[in-house]
């Protein structure tokens, strides 16, 4: 762990359990990362703010110098609360109603319309005064599983690249200045020939648009879960990169910059989600570690089938034991099955790895439970960012009729 396992420990004791930790030089590290890898290509970083929305998180992702990617209006109001600038805000919008297309564009912010209904409308109202991006679906299947995948023929997102000449005539037909192409295929990408193949699919799009300025990638870089797995080899991909818009600037004389969105390689590795075992029971074959957190607080392994790595750090040299980790909720909420760990004791501390990205920001109050807090490691400090939720917050908004 790059959080100390005694630190770990303390904050466990001060702020209880379940708690998610976020440590604020992890996220740096990863953003140096793509600065270094990416340092000979023309290249924007928007950091997908729905990994992880806490306005600290948000904060340091601007103090870097990042951008930031919204998928919702509310992601977009956040941002500005975070201090960033209009000028520093995209907004991918996803089957919503146009007045929140509207708004985002009196915020003068960014946009990105994923539907030839809403280019439509946009070019009705707005003809040429004000450029957008238009996310197309390049029918590439990439990604970890079906349900991260977003670029494959039956994806619900995007614009399909058959219909690309409907696209080029709305264009004509309304005046809109297309001024960038958007596609995303889908999270948990190793192969780097994957973005190649999108960026080509993007530079046969960019002939029938003569105003463009970008070429968006989208996101999906993989992290590592496991110990020993490789990420994405982002140095590979940003010389790429590089070799793909020399050989495309060399045969038309056109040059963009390129845009990608990473959420999850800046913050899924500097969070930690600490757990007290509550009970041990053992039902045939089976010994069950219960945990004082479910799927209502980290939903990632039951929703994606996704793995996460454990670690018991009261016992770290007990033992090894094949368990299953199991949640407190009235549901089947597996964290992990015939799992090899420490031999674990009733309130031993387990601490789930890679729980930056999609985890606090998918929680829920199901079962009547509450949110768990939230600290952030900066600097050495510790600092709570979110309060834990009490009975109270659950009945905040309901309106009690006598």
């Amino acid at each position: 762990m790059q959080i100390p396992k005694e630190q770990v420990i303390a904050l466990a004791n001060k702020f209880g359990t379940p708690l998610y930790v976020y440590n604020a030089e992890k996220i740096k590290e990863q953003y140096q990362k793509l600065l270094h890898s990416f340092s000979n290509v023309d290249v924007k970083f928007f950091y997908a703010a729905k990994a992880l929305t806490n306005i600290n998180i948000l904060r340091i992702i601007h103090q870097m110098g990042c951008n930031v990617d919204c998928s919702s209006i509310n992601e977009v109001r956040l941002a500005f609360r975070a201090g960033f600038a209009a000028q520093q805000i995209l907004y991918t919008s996803n089957n919503i109603s146009f007045d929140e297309i509207i708004e985002a564009k009196e915020l003068n912010v960014h946009i990105n319309i994923d539907s030839l209904s809403n280019l439509e409308k946009f070019g009705n109202f707005f003809g040429d005064s004000y450029p957008v991006g238009v996310r197309l679906r390049p029918n590439i299947m990439a990604g970890g599983n079906l349900k991260i995948s977003t670029g494959h023929a039956e994806s619900k997102f995007g614009i399909p690249l058959s219909q690309l000449q409907e696209l080029v005539q709305l264009k004509n037909k309304t005046g809109l200045v297309i001024h960038g192409l958007h596609i995303h295929t889908g999270s948990e990408i190793k192969d780097v020939e994957i973005f190649a193949e999108g960026i080509k699919l993007l530079f046969e799009a960019a002939q029938f648009f003569p105003e463009l300025k970008f070429l968006d990638l989208g996101g999906g870089f993989k992290v590592p879960y496991k110990i020993g797995e490789e990420g994405t080899d982002i140095e590979k991909l940003g010389k790429k990169l590089r070799d793909e818009l020399e050989k495309f600037s060399q045969k038309t004389g056109r040059l963009f910059q390129v845009w990608f969105e990473p959420g999850k390689f800046l913050v899924s590795e500097a969070g930690y989600l600490i757990t007290k075992v509550n009970v041990l029971k053992k039902s045939e074959q089976i010994q069950f570690v219960g945990v004082d957190t479910g799927l209502n607080h980290f939903i990632r392994p039951m929703f994606y089938g996704a793995y996460h790595e454990i670690e018991n750090i009261s016992n770290p040299t007990g033992e090894k034991i094949l368990y299953n980790v199991v949640g407190n909720i009235c549901e089947t909420d597996n964290f992990a099955e015939n799992r090899l760990l420490p031999k674990v004791r009733e309130n031993d501390l387990l601490v789930f790895h890679n729980a930056g990205a999609y985890c606090f920001e998918m929680s829920s109050n199901y079962n009547a439970r509450t949110k768990p807090a939230e600290v952030l490691i900066k600097n050495e400090e510790a600092y709570l960012i979110r309060k834990r939720q009490q009975f109270d917050d659950l009945l905040n908004g309901q309106i009690e009729l006598i």
